[in-house]
């Protein structure tokens, strides 16, 4: 169990006697678009702009404030955010992978990047993917972590 209740209050883990040692995270998720949204998206043809640049700076970003976002999550220093893009038939499947040097691990910090990452994506494309001011087709879906590795000396 990751959070301890004393006195009816929610604490934050003690890692401090812990080693550091590298941490590394992968988390995925898609999000399901129309056809026609996804060649905009390939062809740079979005309104907003460019789509997965734009996305790829949100998750980076994401992974920083994971502990301004979450509030039992340590701060951590992060040393690398990686972000991939996978166009598939019926969507976009992001992978972030973070690497830290640190006490603790860093999948929620790689499943923040994977998760804002899709929400940008949502949000630049909203107005294509829209149908009478809903979103029958567009979803976010199998958000997970799929490797967590930590590498001792």
């Amino acid at each position: 169990m990751l959070t301890h209740i004393e006195d009816g209050r929610v604490r934050m883990v003690d890692v401090s006697e812990k080693k550091d040692v590298i941490r590394i995270a992968e988390a995925e998720g898609f999000i399901r678009l129309k056809r026609e949204t996804l060649n905009a998206i390939v062809e740079n043809k979005v309104s907003k702009g460019n789509v997965l640049a734009t996305s790829n700076v949100s998750a980076v970003l994401a992974v920083k404030k994971t502990p301004e976002l979450i509030p039992m999550c340590h701060p951590i220093p992060i040393t690398s955010v990686k972000v991939f893009y996978d166009v598939e038939e019926n969507g976009i499947r992001v992978r972030c992978i973070v690497k830290a040097i640190s006490k603790t691990g860093v999948e929620m910090e790689a499943l923040t990047g994977v998760s804002i990452a899709l929400l940008t994506i949502w949000d630049m494309v909203k107005s294509m993917e829209k149908e009478n001011g809903n979103y029958p087709t567009t979803a976010i879906e199998y958000i997970k972590v799929v490797r967590k590795e930590k590498i001792e000396g």
